[in-house]
């Protein structure tokens, strides 16, 4: 994200004033985008009520112009075609309500956005909404059956991994949740795994190895294990350097990592 310069956000726009100043095609796209999300598409008499803005006119002088004043009276201002007038960029949307998956090249090409989008709209089931949705609900649930943090989020893990109860891609998992959380143990997918990389690429994971990598509780891997690979395993998981794993929860699953040779 630092070589790009932008930070990926959600922003709340339901039951809020949005500017719109738009005409033609772009500009009624503009304003379908607004209104899917739940905000109101808003002139510029309306300004003092909004934060966000969005530009889509014709004339490159009127468009500048009025991305100038919209950010004088402090709002936030996206300029169809223009990423160098854009405070924010709209990504490609993949919706699976509630999950949404933005695809960005921060205004590099839209169309390239769009078609990265449609592969993943093949990828991803339906059933991911139902599953969050559930998962929303069972959240009183989840933090009386495991009152500490570290715990609930260990086992959310390790049900929501590859083959665990509540897999995202088994569009059976939403009506499984209740089953889990009478019986956590049914989410459990522990063990030890080996991986013996074939090159330094990351890119030369199979998809297998860089979901485990990034479900592991504890990672165990040799010295010369290129860092473009270890940023593949999750954030918080725990991290051994050596070839000997310590003793762990039967539960745990760990990644016992060999480098090339």
């Amino acid at each position: 994200m630092a070589g790009i310069g932008s930070l990926p956000l959600f922003h709340r726009v339901r039951g809020r004033r949005v500017v719109v100043l738009s005409e033609g095609v772009m500009g009624e796209a503009k304003t379908r985008l607004v209104e899917r999300a739940g905000g109101i598409p808003c002139s510029e008499a309306e300004a003092h009520h909004a934060h966000l803005a969005f530009v889509a006119l014709d004339d490159e002088h009127e468009a500048e112009a009025a991305a100038l004043r919209l950010k004088r009276k402090g709002l936030l201002v996206n300029v169809a075609d223009r990423p160098e007038l854009c405070d924010f960029t709209t990504p490609s949307i993949l919706d699976r309500e509630p999950v949404l998956v933005a695809v960005s090249t921060s205004g590099a090409s839209a169309g390239l956005a769009k078609h990265l989008r449609l592969r993943l709209e093949r990828l991803l089931p339906q059933s991911l909404g139902p599953l969050a949705a559930a998962l929303r609900d069972a959240r009183d649930a989840m933090r009386a059956t495991w009152a500490d943090g570290d715990a609930r989020r260990t086992a959310v893990d390790r049900a929501l991994g590859e083959g665990g109860v509540l897999d995202p891609f088994d569009p059976d998992s939403a009506g499984r949740v209740d089953e889990w959380l009478a019986d956590p143990a049914t989410g459990t997918r522990g063990g030890t795994v080996d991986i013996a990389l074939r090159s330094d690429d990351p890119e030369d994971l199979t998809l297998r190895e860089a979901r485990l990598l990034g479900t592991c509780d504890l990672l165990v891997h040799d010295p010369d294990v290129p860092q473009a690979i270890l940023a593949r395993a999750r954030a918080d998981a725990k991290r051994v350097e050596g070839s000997i794993v310590p003793k762990s929860d039967r539960s745990m699953l760990v990644v016992r990592l060999t480098g090339n040779r």
